[in-house]
């Protein structure tokens, strides 16, 4: 098999014009991929594949790539996610936002059709550096975020299901690969309601579910730890068989089924140096991202989440040296 490249990445925002200091930071490092969204939501789906052109354009002249886009859901897809009428209008919208990344030449969709989830809390780490704690039984004591819903896990499959089976051969037409996100936090149930992908059994169906080259995984390293799941066992299956497609490359303590502590990519439990050989032989080929980090000197937790720039800067760092130690390719 042979030896995969990463593309080494970061999230950037919509436009190099959104956090200039961080695009400096960037090209400073060596860093040429741009991680980002797909600018739709003001646009008519005629107008997709024209957005996205701009977008990419506007990143070339500041010197980055869109490898990636990154997303809950390109466009909006709420009834999609709880097989609502009007499922059908997104899914149209939908189909459009996957054919225009073909034609503009963006290769890789990261999404999820969860809700998005939350920490409990902050806790002091190495150096009064501060980083995000999750505690189940906390959490099930918190306000909800949402509109009090209550999906079961059999409904948020079967509109898994309607989509990825009417979606998926759109993306293989299109040359487009579609990395879906485990939940995050990867509990279940979560807040009163079902969450699904929160288990390698659960990507082993999804996968089955479309069977397709277009039918892949955002391998978020911090997530899958927190399932309780070998990582490197899981990691070297799902990158042999092709299916991996966009890396978060973090790590977490503990679980989330009791309580997990988002750490420094140096001083969590996995092996991280191992998790980029897995990869690299394994012959993964794509962009990979550090992903959460802890707020370091002067930085504001509850502002940065875990998108401080000095923890970006210390784990491209990291990353980097282990990459070159062991010969492992990057750009």
């Amino acid at each position: 098999m042979p030896q995969g490249k990463f593309r080494l990445s970061m999230v950037l925002g919509r436009s190099p014009n959104n956090h200039p200091d961080r695009v400096k930071i960037c090209r400073e490092m060596g860093i040429k991929s741009c991680i980002t969204s797909a600018p739709l939501h003001e646009v008519g789906r005629d107008q997709y594949e024209a957005a996205m052109r701009q977008q990419k354009d506007e990143w070339a002249e500041a010197g980055f790539s869109i490898p990636v886009y990154e997303t809950m859901t390109p466009v909006r897809a709420d009834n999609i996610r709880r097989g609502t009428p009007g499922r059908d209008e997104e899914l149209r919208d939908y189909i459009a936002a996957v054919e225009a990344m073909g034609k503009a030449g963006i290769p890789v969709l990261c999404y999820n059709l969860g809700k998005g989830g939350s920490r409990t809390g902050w806790v002091p780490m190495r150096g009064g550096a501060i980083s995000s704690q999750f505690d189940y039984a906390q959490s099930n004591e918190q306000p909800r975020e949402d509109d009090g819903e209550v999906q079961t896990e059999e409904e948020l499959w079967d509109n898994l299901t309607w989509l990825l089976e009417r979606i998926v051969p759109v993306a293989e037409k299109a040359g487009v690969r579609m990395g879906y996100h485990p939940n995050d936090p990867p509990i279940h149930p979560y807040q009163g309601s079902a969450q699904i992908m929160v288990s390698a059994d659960a990507y082993r169906r999804l996968l089955k579910i479309a069977p397709s080259p277009s039918n892949c995984i955002t391998f978020c390293q911090g997530n899958f730890r927190a399932m309780g799941e070998d990582i490197y066992a899981v990691a070297q299956e799902f990158t042999e068989q092709d299916k991996v497609v966009f890396i978060h490359y973090r790590d977490v303590e503990g679980t989330a089924d009791t309580r997990f502590t988002e750490t420094f990519h140096d001083n969590g439990p996995t092996d991280m140096a191992r998790m980029l050989e897995i990869y690299s032989k394994a012959g993964f080929d794509g962009a990979i991202r550090p992903d959460h980090a802890p707020a370091m000197g002067d930085e504001d937790a509850e502002k940065t989440r875990g998108y401080g720039v000095l923890g970006k800067i210390f784990a491209f760092g990291y990353m980097i040296g282990m990459m070159q130690s062991r010969n492992l390719p990057y750009e």
